[in-house]
């Protein structure tokens, strides 16, 4: 996302626009949110939250250069943008929270070092890295065959986009074929926009309707013009669709489809400044918390199970490099 805001101010404004008050709550006194008349637990997002946390594992933490286990601390840095599930602040509008914070802190438990986040704009998580400020970024950072020029990856979740239609809409998106005609919001300059550009132009060339696309530049104008019925599908990252269809209950997923097209699946890393000595550890402990079942405890607790990797990968084929 490129605006930052607080989860408290955002769920303000989907309330003021009717999109939680129809079918979504928040609970001020249990700090949940969750689809009206839903029981059970919600998404927890209070700043008490039970983390799941890890053990320290001395085989895989004797993998971390001697500096940084002399140190004992692990320097991580994250996106200051509000990205719920992934990276936010909680009600007390203080506490960072959300599922690169819990993974990351399962990493440093796994290693026997205390995490240590710090909250930067985009561009200066790399300059953190070039410059070693952080020892690495868990801030859903997608391998790219040009960033694995001066960085090194070890994945820890899949990058995909989602469609999100309106509940009960009964409609699945598998390929160009199933959008042509459709009237679609996507958000301008990203890499789903480029997608949707391409499908629409290959609908055209085999002589089906294009894909009538519009843009917003705020979530909840798309959740506005999705409830009312003006546009029949929104294309997003697909953890942030997760999480308002959990949250907000009106929508669902009708596809997804790997951030990087047809060409490659796209895939999250733990991000280290190239030759650092820490990507083998950080992959080691990624394959431990998925073993011994931690990893999937998380991704469940904030919807994104389907994004879940079976190991952790050093460095896979990722995005090509884009044409001159």
């Amino acid at each position: 996302m490129s605006v930052r805001r607080t989860l408290a101010a955002a769920l303000a404004t989907l309330t003021a626009a009717g999109l939680l008050t129809a079918c979504g709550t928040s609970d001020a006194a249990t700090d949940e949110i969750k689809p009206k008349g839903q029981k059970g637990t919600g998404i927890n997002i209070g700043p008490d939250q039970h983390r799941i946390r890890g053990r320290k594992v001395d085989a895989i933490a004797a993998k971390v250069p001697k500096a940084v286990r002399e140190r004992g601390t692990l320097r991580l840095g994250a996106s200051a943008d509000a990205f719920p599930p992934l990276g936010f602040y909680a009600t007390d509008d203080r506490t960072r929270i959300g599922s690169e914070i819990d993974i990351a802190t399962l990493i440093a438990d796994t290693l026997g070092l205390k995490p240590q986040f710090e909250q930067v704009s985009w561009e200066n998580l790399f300059v953190g890295l070039d410059s070693s400020k952080f020892d690495g970024v868990l801030s859903n950072v997608t391998v790219t065959e040009e960033r694995k020029e001066k960085y090194d990856f070890a994945t820890y979740r899949l990058d995909n986009i989602a469609f999100e239609a309106k509940k009960g809409s009964g409609w699945k998106v598998k390929g160009p074929k199933d959008v042509a005609g459709k009237t679609i919001a996507v958000s301008s300059g990203t890499n789903q926009e480029k997608i949707l550009v391409d499908w629409s132009e290959q609908n055209e060339k085999a002589g089906r309707k294009p894909v009538d696309i519009k843009y917003f530049q705020k979530d909840t104008d798309y959740y506005l013009a999705l409830q009312s019925g003006r546009i029949d599908a929104y294309l997003g990252p697909s953890p942030s669709a997760n999480y308002h269809v959990a949250s907000a209950g009106q929508s669902e997923i009708v596809g997804t489809l790997s951030g990087g097209g047809d060409g490659v699946q796209g895939k999250i890393a733990a991000t280290t400044k190239k030759g650092s000595g820490l990507v083998e550890a950080y992959a080691a402990a990624i394959d431990h918390i998925i073993e011994d079942g931690s990893y999937a405890r998380v991704l469940k607790r904030w919807g994104l199970s389907n994004e879940a990797v079976e190991k952790s990968e050093i460095n896979p084929p990722g995005l090509p490099k884009p044409k001159n």
